[in-house]
């Protein structure tokens, strides 16, 4: 993170007036900046930085990013560095790990930068956005085959306490990829507010499979102060940028967990006395959501693009709290893990039910002509399967027609074989096609295929292909 400056900008003060919580109120301050970058110098020659979280005429409110334990009123300075909080970028960053500021962590050298970059960016302009189009392969079938990733969409994964949420998102980052093309493609992994122990995970596990060679890899961890969890978002998306506009790379960006930012979200609005807007979160979580979800997309004019994939704690299993309720409205779907599935041992617990694509349309354009049909086929099947599951538990299995029966026993199978993979397993889309089929003619008769073409039958069923 840059704190360089021209002497000609910074303005130093000795004028803190109250030091509360993570916040220094400075007095007499007349010309200071939103986002404005601070050095704060404790009495005994300590540097620490801070930002600019609220400027008007006579004061300003700085936020200590090392916290204001040990500051004394009397004896710490403070100068305002007239410039925005910066981020040096490189192509040199795939392959390390950096703290939620964008400072190596790994034991690696300091990153020799290409250019320094404002971290809070900007929005994508309206206008300039290239519709999403193609497919990005995670390797997931209940993902690539019912809820398939367009390059530059916005698809967040729902979860729960307890969930293994943390290993999806490590799978995904090990096996995502762009089938069939030789295109450069990288990928930005942020951890906002994870304890220690999950930080390892994430470093073992890239660095022992190998992924780490084309990951950037950003770690922040619960006991960092919170102006750092608001940070990490955006320094992960200033070094997408960068990769995705600079040099034409398709990138992928991992948030895990936004739960995390909308409570430093909170905590630093609780510190600042504003009106909490609902459940105490701040009137503005919707824009400050947007502003980090919007960044992501594709540009006309640009080859590169960035697909987005944040992880989204729903509280006690609540859809309609506010962090996970904006998101879905800012975002082009969800994926929702199931506390259902994963007690019956599955994984990924991904119900295909309530998860959603909304532009799976658009990337199976460019999968096979089978996709979309058997996609829905299976959603068709799954949900009779889930509502004959609820009418076993009232009249029993003895009331059940033959029909019935056939699409029982698809519902259990399509868990076992479809949704349920392992860890490590990596399925291309072919794969995952073929087991649908598989299980469609295992368990479902031929005439009850509606929702599938006769043509598309003939030509990609296993039983009539290569058959004239």
């Amino acid at each position: 993170m840059s704190v360089s400056t021209s002497a000609l900008k910074a303005r130093k003060y000795r004028t803190i007036s109250e030091i509360s919580g993570p916040l220094l109120i400075v007095k007499s301050v007349t010309d200071a900046a939103y986002n404005e970058l601070v050095r704060v110098e404790t009495g005994i020659g300590e540097i620490r930085t801070g930002v600019v979280l609220e400027a008007a005429e006579g004061y300003a409110i700085v936020q200590v990013f090392e916290g204001t334990s040990g500051l004394d009123v009397d004896k710490t300075a403070v100068t305002f560095l007239g410039e925005t909080l910066k981020v040096p970028v490189s192509t040199d960053m795939l392959g390390r790990i950096f703290d939620g500021k964008g400072q190596p962590i790994d034991g690696g050298p300091p990153i020799i930068p290409e250019e320094e970059r404002d971290v809070y960016g900007s929005p994508i302009n309206p206008s300039a956005r290239e519709y999403p189009r193609e497919f990005i392969q995670t390797g997931i079938s209940v993902i690539d085959g019912m809820n398939t990733l367009s390059r530059g969409q916005k698809l967040p994964i729902f979860t729960e306490a307890g969930l293994p949420h943390n290993i999806l998102a490590a799978q995904i980052a090990r096996q995502a990829t762009i089938p069939g093309k030789e295109e450069d493609f990288a990928i930005v992994f942020a951890a906002i507010g994870i304890t220690a122990e999950e930080a390892m995970f994430f470093k073992n596990e890239f660095t022992r499979t190998g992924a780490i060679e084309r990951l950037v890899t950003f770690l922040n961890l619960a006991e960092n102060p919170a102006i750092e969890r608001v940070v990490t978002p955006h320094v992960a998306l200033t070094t997408a940028e960068f990769l995705a506009y600079e040099h034409d790379m398709h990138v992928l960006v991992i948030m895990t967990d936004m739960l995390n930012y909308g409570e430093a979200l909170r905590e630093i609005s609780a510190a600042r006395a504003e009106v909490p807007g609902r459940r105490g979160y701040p009137g503005y979580l919707y824009t400050a959501l947007a502003q980090i979800y919007e960044r992501c997309g594709r540009i006309h004019g640009k080859k590169g693009s960035i697909t987005f994939i944040p992880v989204v704690t729903m509280p006690g299993g609540d859809i309609t709290h506010p962090v996970v309720d904006l998101s879905g409205y800012i975002t082009e779907g969800q994926l929702i893990l199931s506390r259902e599935l994963h007690r019956k041992g599955i994984y990924p617990p991904l119900n295909p039910l309530p998860s959603l694509s909304r532009l799976m349309k658009e990337a199976t354009r460019y999968t096979r002509k089978d996709h979309m049909q058997l996609s829905d086929m299976l959603y068709y099947c799954y949900s009779e399967a889930q509502d004959l599951r609820s009418l076993v538990a009232v009249v029993g299995e003895e009331a059940l027609t033959e029909r019935d029966r056939a699409y029982l026993a698809f519902g259990e199978a399509f868990e076992r074989r479809f949704i349920n993979q392992g860890v490590y397993e990596n399925r291309d889309l072919d794969t995952t096609l073929e087991i649908a089929w598989n299980l469609l003619i295992e368990y479902i008769p031929e005439s009850e295929w509606k929702r599938l073409d006769p043509e598309v039958i003939k030509t990609y069923c296993p039983k009539y292909r290569g058959k004239k």
